[in-house]
């Protein structure tokens, strides 16, 4: 299994702590991108949601695009995941931007395509929210789209949500960007193992995640002959000397305070996602579920679900921890040992 994280584009992760000490700057994104790639932490992803659904709609977040550039341009290794919302984007478009990024850092970019989830977002920045199962349609051809421009010249489509008429797109990527998708309802499971290759869920239970991945690995090898090229899944880590200590920290994070300005986006989220398990506030305090695979404790208390999940069919663990920089320094140092290969060797 490889270790990735998740940049704090919002100030953090947590919604019932106001100051997480990393700012929503390019100075915190850079000190973070730079310590994971020092680490040979393997991927980064970079959210994308023009509104700050951790800190409240009225707090600064940063575009995940411009700093997908920055991040590439500033690292070595660091492999960047970004997230990308067809209802936001023109496929051919985006195949330009792949396109470039391709050329500033081969082989470094994946793609997680989002089928979105946030109406009154879309509403403000103009996006094109269908419902839900359509959501699903529209990211189909948003990745047929994506991927024949950048695969032949010129390229031609006509699809319900998008077409390509004669499009070029040059120079080629020497290498094609990976696709990830999540989702969990019948819809969503079927569509991503068509038009994605791997596949990125929420934090669930070992037996949540092991149907999960067995399921979509199933449609896969039905629909296009092979197998899920990788599988992502979200936690939030808490490794500290002793379990009384993390304990203490998760309860620290996750009391909940229903004024927060954090929990504004709790019943839309509920509302227009197909969820396959309840969401409670508290466990929504961290947002993607992170808090399910119950990855806090010692080191090796730790490390021992990790391989669990490994022998679910997670092949990548995307870390969220606060604060982020220092949180990863303590994962290499006391919790990659344990695990059956290092960060580095992983990389």
């Amino acid at each position: 299994m490889h270790l990735g994280l998740w940049a704090p584009i919002y100030g953090g992760f947590l919604r019932n702590v106001g100051d997480e000490g990393m700012p929503a700057t390019w100075a915190t994104i850079r000190d973070v991108a730079q310590t994971a790639d020092r680490l040979g932490f393997h991927t980064v992803l970079v959210p994308e949601l023009y509104l700050n659904d951790r800190k409240g709609t009225d707090q600064p977040s940063l575009e995940a695009w411009a700093l997908t550039a920055a991040i590439l341009a500033t690292t070595e290794r660091l492999r960047v995941m970004t997230a990308i919302r067809p209802g936001f984007h023109l496929p051919a478009v985006a195949a330009k931007t792949l396109s470039t990024l391709s050329d500033i850092a081969p082989g470094r970019i994946a793609l997680n395509v989002v089928a979105a989830w946030w109406a009154e977002e879309a509403r403000q920045f103009g996006g094109h929210f269908p419902a839900h199962d359509e959501r699903y349609e529209q990211a189909t051809e948003f990745v047929e789209v994506l991927l024949g421009t950048l695969r032949e010249s010129p390229f031609s489509y006509d699809g319900r949500f998008f077409q390509a008429h004669d499009t070029v797109v040059e120079p080629k990527p020497a290498v094609l960007p990976g696709v990830f998708a999540g989702g969990e309802s019948d819809a969503g499971r079927e569509a991503i193992a068509g038009f994605a290759d791997s596949y990125a869920i929420h934090g669930g239970t070992v037996e949540e995640v092991r149907e999960k991945v067995a399921d979509v690995h199933a449609r896969r090898r039905r629909l296009v002959g092979e197998p899920l090229r990788e599988v992502a899944m979200s936690a939030y880590v808490i490794v500290r000397d002793t379990e009384e200590e993390a304990q203490a920290e998760l309860e620290r994070i996750t009391t909940v305070d229903p004024s927060s300005p954090g929990y504004a986006s709790f019943q839309e989220f509920t509302a227009n996602s197909a969820l396959d398990v309840a969401v409670s506030a508290r466990e929504y305090s961290v947002g993607t579920r992170g808090l399910r695979p119950n990855l806090v404790g010692t080191p090796e208390q730790v490390a021992e679900r990790i391989r669990a999940y490994d022998n679910a069919g997670v092949t990548l663990l995307l870390i969220q921890s606060s604060p982020l920089a220092p949180e990863l320094e303590r994962i290499a140092r006391d919790l990659a040992p344990l695990l059956d290969r290092s960060l580095v060797a992983a990389s």
